[in-house]
Protein backbone atom coordinates (compact mmCIF):
# COMPACT_ATOMS: atom_id res chain seq x y z
CA UNK A 1 0.00 0.00 0.00
CA UNK A 2 1.74 3.63 -0.54
CA UNK A 3 2.61 5.13 2.38
CA UNK A 4 4.80 7.35 3.76
CA UNK A 5 7.10 5.97 6.62
CA UNK A 6 8.23 8.18 9.15
CA UNK A 7 12.07 6.55 11.04
CA UNK A 8 13.84 7.39 13.40
CA UNK A 9 17.28 7.53 13.03
CA UNK A 10 20.48 7.39 15.66
CA UNK A 11 20.52 10.72 17.66
CA UNK A 12 24.93 9.50 18.12
CA UNK A 13 25.15 5.64 18.36
CA UNK A 14 24.79 3.65 15.36
CA UNK A 15 23.66 0.80 17.43
CA UNK A 16 20.68 2.78 18.83
CA UNK A 17 19.12 2.06 14.41
CA UNK A 18 16.16 -0.47 15.25
CA UNK A 19 16.01 -3.89 13.24
CA UNK A 20 12.51 -2.79 11.88
CA UNK A 21 14.31 0.85 10.68
CA UNK A 22 16.92 -0.90 8.49
CA UNK A 23 13.97 -3.71 6.84
CA UNK A 24 11.62 -0.35 6.29
CA UNK A 25 14.23 1.43 4.59
CA UNK A 26 15.42 -1.26 2.66
CA UNK A 27 11.72 -1.82 1.52
CA UNK A 28 10.36 1.24 0.24
CA UNK A 29 11.43 2.67 -2.75
CA UNK A 30 13.03 6.05 -2.19
CA UNK A 31 13.91 7.67 0.90
CA UNK A 32 13.69 11.67 1.63
CA UNK A 33 16.34 13.25 3.97
CA UNK A 34 16.81 16.25 5.53
CA UNK A 35 20.85 15.87 4.03
CA UNK A 36 21.56 13.73 1.57
CA UNK A 37 25.35 13.17 2.43
CA UNK A 38 24.55 13.13 5.79
CA UNK A 39 22.02 10.13 5.56
CA UNK A 40 24.23 8.42 2.57
CA UNK A 41 26.51 7.64 5.31
CA UNK A 42 24.70 6.13 7.44
CA UNK A 43 22.91 3.82 4.89
CA UNK A 44 25.75 2.62 3.16
CA UNK A 45 27.08 1.63 7.00
CA UNK A 46 24.12 -0.44 6.98
CA UNK A 47 24.87 -1.68 3.27
CA UNK A 48 20.87 0.28 2.09
CA UNK A 49 21.22 0.90 -1.37
CA UNK A 50 18.18 3.03 -2.15
CA UNK A 51 17.25 6.63 -4.30
CA UNK A 52 17.76 9.60 -1.94
CA UNK A 53 15.94 12.89 -2.34
CA UNK A 54 16.60 16.06 -0.33
CA UNK A 55 14.00 17.47 2.25
CA UNK A 56 14.79 20.31 4.19
CA UNK A 57 13.62 23.72 5.48
CA UNK A 58 13.81 25.77 2.19
CA UNK A 59 12.39 23.03 -0.46
CA UNK A 60 9.66 21.52 2.08
CA UNK A 61 7.03 22.92 0.12
CA UNK A 62 7.95 22.35 -2.94
CA UNK A 63 9.22 18.59 -1.98
CA UNK A 64 6.13 17.91 -0.08
CA UNK A 65 3.99 18.02 -3.00
CA UNK A 66 6.75 16.25 -5.47
CA UNK A 67 7.14 13.25 -1.90
CA UNK A 68 3.26 12.93 -2.01
CA UNK A 69 2.64 12.26 -5.77
CA UNK A 70 4.82 9.73 -6.28
CA UNK A 71 2.96 8.07 -2.98
CA UNK A 72 -0.56 8.77 -4.91
CA UNK A 73 1.84 7.07 -7.66
CA UNK A 74 1.63 3.95 -5.73
CA UNK A 75 5.13 4.44 -4.33
CA UNK A 76 6.13 3.70 -0.71
CA UNK A 77 8.81 6.51 0.66
CA UNK A 78 10.52 6.93 4.12
CA UNK A 79 11.08 10.19 5.78
CA UNK A 80 14.16 10.55 7.88
CA UNK A 81 16.70 13.02 9.47
CA UNK A 82 20.37 13.50 10.22
CA UNK A 83 19.24 13.18 13.63
CA UNK A 84 16.16 11.78 15.51
CA UNK A 85 12.41 11.68 15.22
CA UNK A 86 11.86 13.18 11.96
CA UNK A 87 8.51 15.81 12.35
CA UNK A 88 10.05 16.47 16.08
CA UNK A 89 11.18 20.35 15.79
CA UNK A 90 11.57 19.35 11.97
CA UNK A 91 10.04 20.43 8.82
CA UNK A 92 8.87 16.76 8.31
CA UNK A 93 5.72 17.95 9.77
CA UNK A 94 4.61 19.44 7.06
CA UNK A 95 4.98 16.55 4.75
CA UNK A 96 2.92 14.81 7.49
CA UNK A 97 -0.08 17.60 7.42
CA UNK A 98 0.02 17.22 3.38
CA UNK A 99 -0.61 13.52 3.76
CA UNK A 100 -3.11 14.15 6.00
CA UNK A 101 -4.56 16.46 3.44
CA UNK A 102 -4.50 14.11 0.42
CA UNK A 103 -5.55 10.54 2.50
CA UNK A 104 -1.99 9.00 2.38
CA UNK A 105 -1.35 6.33 5.23
CA UNK A 106 1.30 7.40 7.44
CA UNK A 107 3.28 5.05 9.58
CA UNK A 108 6.04 5.85 12.29
CA UNK A 109 8.77 3.51 13.40
CA UNK A 110 10.15 5.01 16.30
CA UNK A 111 13.64 5.85 17.23
CA UNK A 112 15.98 7.74 19.77
CA UNK A 113 14.89 11.46 20.40
CA UNK A 114 16.60 13.80 22.27
CA UNK A 115 13.90 15.60 23.96
CA UNK A 116 13.04 12.54 25.82
CA UNK A 117 16.27 10.99 26.59
CA UNK A 118 17.48 14.35 28.23
CA UNK A 119 14.17 14.41 30.24
CA UNK A 120 14.82 11.17 31.42
CA UNK A 121 18.41 12.14 32.97
CA UNK A 122 17.14 15.19 34.20
CA UNK A 123 16.35 14.66 37.73
CA UNK A 124 13.36 16.89 37.23
CA UNK A 125 9.73 16.27 37.47
CA UNK A 126 8.65 13.88 34.50
CA UNK A 127 4.69 13.20 34.60
CA UNK A 128 3.58 17.20 32.82
CA UNK A 129 6.48 18.38 30.41
CA UNK A 130 6.18 21.07 27.69
CA UNK A 131 8.92 20.81 24.73
CA UNK A 132 9.96 24.19 23.37
CA UNK A 133 11.83 23.80 20.70
CA UNK A 134 14.62 25.60 19.67
CA UNK A 135 14.76 29.53 20.85
CA UNK A 136 14.63 32.09 18.47
CA UNK A 137 18.58 34.08 17.35
CA UNK A 138 16.23 37.28 17.72
CA UNK A 139 17.27 38.56 20.84
CA UNK A 140 13.81 40.10 21.34
CA UNK A 141 11.60 37.37 19.67
CA UNK A 142 13.97 35.10 22.48
CA UNK A 143 13.10 37.00 25.60
CA UNK A 144 9.23 37.03 24.60
CA UNK A 145 9.13 33.49 24.04
CA UNK A 146 11.07 33.07 27.67
CA UNK A 147 8.66 35.80 29.65
CA UNK A 148 5.39 33.91 28.13
CA UNK A 149 7.10 30.65 30.50
CA UNK A 150 7.79 32.87 33.62
CA UNK A 151 4.51 31.45 35.14
CA UNK A 152 4.74 28.09 33.64
CA UNK A 153 4.64 24.92 36.32
CA UNK A 154 5.60 22.33 34.07
CA UNK A 155 8.98 20.97 33.24
CA UNK A 156 10.36 23.02 30.37
CA UNK A 157 12.54 21.26 27.32
CA UNK A 158 14.88 23.32 25.18
CA UNK A 159 16.96 22.15 21.98
CA UNK A 160 19.60 24.90 21.78
CA UNK A 161 22.97 25.01 19.66
CA UNK A 162 26.59 26.08 21.11
CA UNK A 163 27.24 28.83 19.80
CA UNK A 164 23.92 30.08 21.15
CA UNK A 165 24.10 28.66 24.89
CA UNK A 166 25.68 32.00 26.18
CA UNK A 167 22.88 34.48 25.30
CA UNK A 168 20.22 31.70 26.66
CA UNK A 169 21.89 30.98 29.09
CA UNK A 170 22.03 34.83 30.52
CA UNK A 171 18.17 35.34 29.74
CA UNK A 172 17.11 32.18 31.95
CA UNK A 173 18.83 33.35 34.82
CA UNK A 174 17.12 36.59 34.57
CA UNK A 175 13.98 35.37 33.87
CA UNK A 176 14.05 31.79 36.00
CA UNK A 177 16.61 33.00 38.63
CA UNK A 178 18.23 30.22 40.82
CA UNK A 179 15.93 27.90 38.90
CA UNK A 180 16.87 24.17 38.37
CA UNK A 181 18.11 23.04 35.08
CA UNK A 182 19.80 20.31 33.92
CA UNK A 183 21.85 20.77 30.80
CA UNK A 184 22.13 17.18 28.24
CA UNK A 185 24.80 17.56 26.14
CA UNK A 186 25.83 14.78 23.49
CA UNK A 187 23.23 12.37 24.09
CA UNK A 188 24.17 8.11 23.30
CA UNK A 189 28.15 10.08 22.04
CA UNK A 190 31.11 9.33 23.95
CA UNK A 191 31.26 12.12 25.35
CA UNK A 192 27.57 12.37 27.01
CA UNK A 193 27.30 13.86 29.84
CA UNK A 194 24.40 15.26 32.04
CA UNK A 195 25.13 18.81 34.54
CA UNK A 196 22.65 19.26 37.66
CA UNK A 197 22.85 23.11 38.05
CA UNK A 198 20.61 26.06 38.14
CA UNK A 199 19.78 28.95 35.88
CA UNK A 200 22.16 31.29 37.75
CA UNK A 201 25.42 29.18 38.38
CA UNK A 202 24.72 27.84 34.60
CA UNK A 203 25.74 31.36 33.66
CA UNK A 204 28.65 31.73 35.55
CA UNK A 205 30.39 28.47 34.57
CA UNK A 206 29.23 28.62 30.91
CA UNK A 207 27.91 31.93 30.09
CA UNK A 208 31.52 32.70 29.08
CA UNK A 209 32.77 29.78 28.36
CA UNK A 210 30.18 27.84 26.66
CA UNK A 211 30.03 24.13 26.16
CA UNK A 212 30.19 22.16 22.86
CA UNK A 213 27.99 19.41 21.49
CA UNK A 214 24.43 19.04 21.41
CA UNK A 215 22.61 20.41 24.03
CA UNK A 216 19.51 20.13 25.71
CA UNK A 217 18.07 22.20 28.24
CA UNK A 218 15.63 20.92 30.80
CA UNK A 219 14.25 23.27 33.10
CA UNK A 220 12.16 23.68 36.23
CA UNK A 221 9.19 25.18 36.20
CA UNK A 222 7.78 27.66 38.51
CA UNK A 223 7.76 26.15 42.08
CA UNK A 224 3.80 26.20 43.34
CA UNK A 225 3.42 28.45 45.99
CA UNK A 226 2.81 28.05 48.95
CA UNK A 227 -0.79 27.80 49.83
CA UNK A 228 -2.01 29.31 52.70
CA UNK A 229 -3.27 27.37 55.75
CA UNK A 230 -7.95 27.65 55.35
CA UNK A 231 -9.53 27.52 58.84
CA UNK A 232 -13.20 26.77 59.74
CA UNK A 233 -15.15 29.44 60.98
CA UNK A 234 -15.18 26.79 64.27
CA UNK A 235 -11.34 27.02 64.26
CA UNK A 236 -11.00 31.02 63.85
CA UNK A 237 -13.80 31.69 66.98
CA UNK A 238 -11.58 29.24 68.94
CA UNK A 239 -8.14 31.06 68.20
CA UNK A 240 -10.07 34.31 69.44
CA UNK A 241 -11.24 32.50 72.29
CA UNK A 242 -7.74 32.00 73.26
CA UNK A 243 -6.76 35.69 73.02
CA UNK A 244 -9.83 36.60 74.80
CA UNK A 245 -8.59 34.56 77.33
CA UNK A 246 -5.13 36.05 77.55
CA UNK A 247 -6.72 39.39 78.36
CA UNK A 248 -7.50 40.76 75.03
CA UNK A 249 -11.16 41.98 74.47
CA UNK A 250 -13.52 40.12 72.28
CA UNK A 251 -13.35 42.80 69.89
CA UNK A 252 -9.83 42.92 69.03
CA UNK A 253 -9.00 39.30 69.41
CA UNK A 254 -11.80 38.65 66.47
CA UNK A 255 -10.32 41.72 64.51
CA UNK A 256 -6.70 40.15 64.76
CA UNK A 257 -7.94 36.84 63.85
CA UNK A 258 -9.85 37.86 60.95
CA UNK A 259 -6.85 39.34 59.39
CA UNK A 260 -5.49 36.08 59.50
CA UNK A 261 -8.24 33.33 58.47
CA UNK A 262 -9.92 35.47 56.06
CA UNK A 263 -13.57 35.24 57.66
CA UNK A 264 -15.19 38.72 58.65
CA UNK A 265 -14.62 40.04 62.17
CA UNK A 266 -18.14 40.72 62.86
CA UNK A 267 -18.69 36.65 62.29
CA UNK A 268 -16.16 35.85 64.57
CA UNK A 269 -17.52 38.22 67.19
CA UNK A 270 -20.77 37.04 66.95
CA UNK A 271 -20.20 32.90 67.43
CA UNK A 272 -17.74 34.31 69.96
CA UNK A 273 -19.73 35.68 72.38
CA UNK A 274 -21.61 32.74 72.24
CA UNK A 275 -18.61 31.11 73.60
CA UNK A 276 -18.00 33.29 76.73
Amino acid sequence: MSTLYVVGTPIGNLGDFSPRAIETLKSVDFIAAEDTRVSLKLLNHFGIKKELISYFEHNKLQRGNIITDRILKGETCALITDAGMPCISDPGELLIMQCREKGIKTVVVPGPTAFASALALSALPTGRFTFEGFLSVNKKSRREHLESLINEERTMIFYEAPHKLSNTLRDFAECFPDRNLSIVREITKIHEEVIHTTTTDAYKSFGETGLKGELVLVLQGKPPTKQEKTYTLEEAVEMAKHLVEKGEKATSASKEIASMTGFKKNEIYKELLYEL
